[in-house]
């Protein structure tokens, strides 16, 4: 997805947040005007990243946090299945669950609070604009055989489980692959937390390659984009994703919230509001 002059304003300004040092925020600003016509916001960043680790060194690690996530999520688990199980629509119901797991977003968003992400289980209902592409998604799934998800934050990969578990129990012909970091992201799961989380059990795990918070076909390893050639069906999660993977001329339905200006602009809704599309 293109970047347009205010979100790179907003890219610059996160770095400046970080620093005041000239240097690095100089190099910042070459690689903005320089920016290609395809060069997601996730490229950007990785690329900032790069240059604050020649800087200043390795970033702090955020595993307290992703594993604080995932555990929360993990102790969830018994009651939430039993929620799934239990509605009049399971597949929809894990399907939206897995959504509020996008709140869990220390690059997109300013905070994360806790009690904020948890009331937000109290409504799993879908948008009304949302219908037309869940059954366009789960008709598409009912035909498929090879279906690739392009995973995003800790805790939120919790829930992914949950949702594939449901999309097996549907369509058991169904083969998963799920592609996350190739390092760390901020709190974007990497293999090592899709481990932990126990997804292994379900589906091949494979990488994008790069500590970076987007899956770019052109930046794939060659197993990542033999999983995207091969997929039936393409479910990519978060902004980040989205950013980065559309537009690349794939058939793909994507799942969000909508966690900043850009997006609650393109898609004409309030902040934190979840979005379901198919590109």
């Amino acid at each position: 997805m293109r970047v347009s002059e205010s979100c790179a304003r907003c890219l610059y300004d996160k770095q400046a947040r970080l620093t005041e040092d000239k240097a690095y925020l100089e190099e910042v600003q070459r690689i903005l005007r320089a920016r290609g016509e395809n060069d997601s916001a996730p490229y950007l960043v990785y690329r900032f990243n790069q240059i604050y680790e020649k800087h200043f060194g390795k970033k702090p690690s955020y595993g307290e946090i992703k594993k604080k996530y995932n555990d929360l999520v993990l102790s969830m688990e018994g009651a939430l299945r039993s929620r799934i199980e239990e509605s009049p629509n399971p597949l929809q119901t894990a399907f939206l669950l897995a959504r509020i797991g996008n709140y869990v977003d220390f690059g997109a968003m300013n905070q994360v609070e806790e009690e904020v992400f948890l009331k937000m289980f109290d409504n799993v209902t879908p948008g009304a604009s949302e219908e037309e592409t869940l059954e366009a998604f789960f008709k598409k799934c009912s035909q498929a055989s090879k279906f690739l998800l392009l995973a995003d934050n800790c805790g939120e990969i919790v829930l992914d489980r949950l949702f594939l578990e449901q999309l097996k129990k549907q369509f058991p012909q169904l083969e998963f692959t799920v592609m996350v970091r190739g390092g760390e992201a901020l709190n974007d799961a990497t293999i090592e937390d899709a481990e932990y989380v126990g997804m292994e059990k379900l589906a091949t795990i494979v990488t994008n390659g790069l500590p970076m918070t987007g899956a770019a076909y052109d930046l794939l390893p060659p197993d990542a984009r033999k999983a995207v050639d091969e997929a039936d069906v393409i479910l990519s999660k978060g902004q980040g994703n989205y950013e980065a993977f559309s537009r690349q001329g794939r058939h793909a339905f994507y799942s969000f919230l909508c966690k900043c200006e850009l997006f609650t602009s393109r898609f004409q809704v309030p902040r934190l509001t979840g979005v379901f599309v198919e590109e």
